[in-house]
């Protein structure tokens, strides 16, 4: 079947399968899915609006036994540059980004084996007691050491969590959802079995994730339409994921040579990825790893947000990605796009609109 056919399918609402995700991996008619993804795009949200939510990342602790090969960012247990914060830093971290108008923490660390299950808990438990934020926390990888040391089940570690005051799950750890390649790079984080249980245990006990897809790794196109595949079966199971990412593994600082892919790759992942999952409404753009310039170019590949504004971030600046964005430039950029900025919360509800605001949004980036 060609390229053509594919695409005109997905244009009417047709799924395409594995098979036809492989043959658009192989094409490098970028331009054309672009098209078609922008197309699908526009279905889920008719009005021209980007949206990005002002978050920051909390890097709790740096400590990790899970030792993925393409992570710079862990330190093994004891070592000495290793970590946990203090609760009244994190504390800090948080009235700062509620200070400039922010309503989401992602709190990420590493697996860190010598942190009992109650540390957790009782973290939700002050800061939900302290302030009103979500908190978007937790991988599925730090979910299954929770489990581990807790010796409870996936499904009530998930239940106490969220009752403590945990919101919903990012959707890392993902990288491809294929064995093989889970395997080869990172032996001990689980199967991707594993992941989409925990997205969907999540969502049972009343919260929601995100899916995200990291390609470079050597995996094969067929791996990477597996991963697509995995995702949307998960998603008409149980409805668990409101957005979806995908970016470039990262190779610099870290233990593994990957793929050096390129911007037109990321792209071709992003249209690929809007048109295979066509239950999902919501595709984030990954500035963060790619810049700010491709990230407003994948606004017209499918994506219709912006994500976060990413206060701070360890992980990736540590693999050498090191591209910030404020929320002034973060304006900036979705209005060269051609499209009108909006603020939104975790669960993608629309907070502001900024439109023909121009003294309001003069006090609001003031603010940022």
């Amino acid at each position: 079947m060609s390229i053509d056919q594919i695409l005109d399918r997905a244009r009417n609402g047709e799924r395409i399968s594995v098979e036809d995700a492989v043959r658009l991996y192989e094409s490098d008619e970028i331009e054309k899915m672009g098209a078609v993804a922008n197309e699908i795009m526009q279905k889920w949200h008719p009005d021209p609006v980007t949206t990005f939510v002002i978050g920051r990342n909390v890097n709790y602790t740096n400590f990790c036994d899970t030792y993925c090969r393409f992570c710079a960012f862990y330190r093994p247990p004891g070592h000495e540059e290793g970590y946990v914060l203090d609760n009244e830093d994190i504390f800090k971290k948080i009235q700062e980004t509620i200070d400039i108008g922010g309503t989401e923490i992602l709190m990420q660390g590493g697996t860190n084996p010598d942190l009992p299950f109650s540390y957790y808990t009782n973290l939700l438990k002050e800061i939900k007691k302290r302030f009103d934020i979500t908190m978007h926390s937790f991988s599925p990888a730090e979910i299954y050491k929770m489990v581990e040391v807790s010796g409870l089940s996936l499904e009530e570690v998930c239940r106490q969590l969220h009752e403590a005051g945990l919101d919903s799950l990012p959707g890392g750890g993902a990288e491809i959802l294929d064995n093989r390649t889970r395997k080869r790079i990172s032996r001990l984080k689980g199967t991707w079995e594993e992941w989409i249980d925990c997205m969907k245990t999540a969502k049972k006990v009343g919260m929601h994730g995100t899916a995200t897809m990291v390609i470079g790794f050597g995996e094969t196109f067929e791996e990477r339409a597996m991963h697509l595949q995995r995702v949307r079966d998960a998603q008409d199971e149980a409805e668990c994921f409101l957005a979806y990412i995908s970016w470039l593994f990262q190779p610099d600082n870290t233990n593994m040579k990957g793929d050096k892919l390129t911007p037109e790759d990321y792209l071709k992942n992003v249209a690929i990825s809007r048109i295979f999952l066509d239950n999902i409404p919501n595709f984030q753009s990954s500035w963060v790893t790619m810049g700010p310039e491709i990230g407003k170019k994948s606004l017209s590949f499918g994506c219709n947000d912006f994500g976060s504004t990413m206060i701070e971030e360890n992980v990736v600046s540590a693999a050498g990605a090191t591209h910030k964005v404020n929320t002034n430039l973060i304006l900036q950029l979705i209005r060269e796009a051609g499209k009108v900025p909006a603020q939104r919360d975790t669960k993608y509800n629309i907070l502001r609109t900024f439109e023909g605001e121009a003294s309001a949004e003069k006090d609001f980036v003031m603010q940022n």
